[in-house]
């Protein structure tokens, strides 16, 4: 495991290190640049309250393919009767801190930090993070945010405070989107996402398909 220079942005190469943990890397800091720069190489931060941070990849990573997104018929209602509306990119730190202040299951506590809120509202500003917002009666009651590369969607955590407002936003997402995606990151797996038809690939696989999204 590599320590990092919280002076010096730089990163392992995940494509020639080999980790059963997906750990790679610890330490250094939350800046915007260091966040970007870790998306274009594929690893994230994930960590603890209170503790190190932690630089992950995965192998297997937990993506979705947009083309063969998975809608169930109760949800192809929902969408037709419109129970939701959406927007997108209009309210980003409020999407980021009801994120922060959801319970997760078999966590303790959130790795998203005031810190980490404000490098992403940053990269935000930068149109490097975005954020998609889901409504029902005027109230904000779902929504997520990630980071775009290319045609690779990097999610990073969502919220709903009523049932299936994120997966409703997440599918509208795609359908609004599907001449600029190619792959969806979504990083961990959860059986939530894999309702809706994430699966796992290679590591390998996925840095391929980021490599060529960032030199496009």
């Amino acid at each position: 495991m590599i320590l990092l220079d919280p002076h010096i942005i730089s990163f392992p190469d995940p494509e020639s290190t080999d980790s059963e943990s997906g750990l790679l890397a610890i330490g250094g800091d939350l800046s915007a640049e260091r966040i970007h720069f870790a998306y274009q190489l594929g690893l994230f931060p994930w960590f603890n309250p209170g503790e190190e941070i932690l630089w992950w990849c995965p192998d297997p990573r937990f993506v979705l393919f947009p083309n063969v997104v998975k809608i169930s018929k109760s949800m192809r209602k929902i969408l037709r009767d419109e129970v939701f509306s959406f927007t997108e990119n209009k309210f980003f730190r409020e999407v980021i801190e009801e994120c922060q202040k959801t319970f997760r299951k078999d966590q303790d506590g959130t790795w998203i930090s005031d810190e980490l809120i404000n490098s992403f509202v940053e990269l935000h500003h930068l149109g490097i993070a975005k954020s998609i917002e889901v409504w029902q009666n005027e109230e904000l009651v779902g929504g997520f945010y990630g980071i775009q590369i290319g045609h690779v969607f990097c999610g990073e955590s969502m919220f709903a405070k009523v049932s299936n407002a994120s997966k409703a936003g997440f599918i509208n997402f795609i359908q609004n989107n599907k001449e600029n995606l190619e792959l969806i990151d979504c990083q961990i797996f959860s059986e939530h996402l894999e309702s809706l038809g994430a699966k796992m690939i290679s590591k390998k696989d996925y840095l391929t398909i980021l490599k060529r999204n960032n030199e496009s």
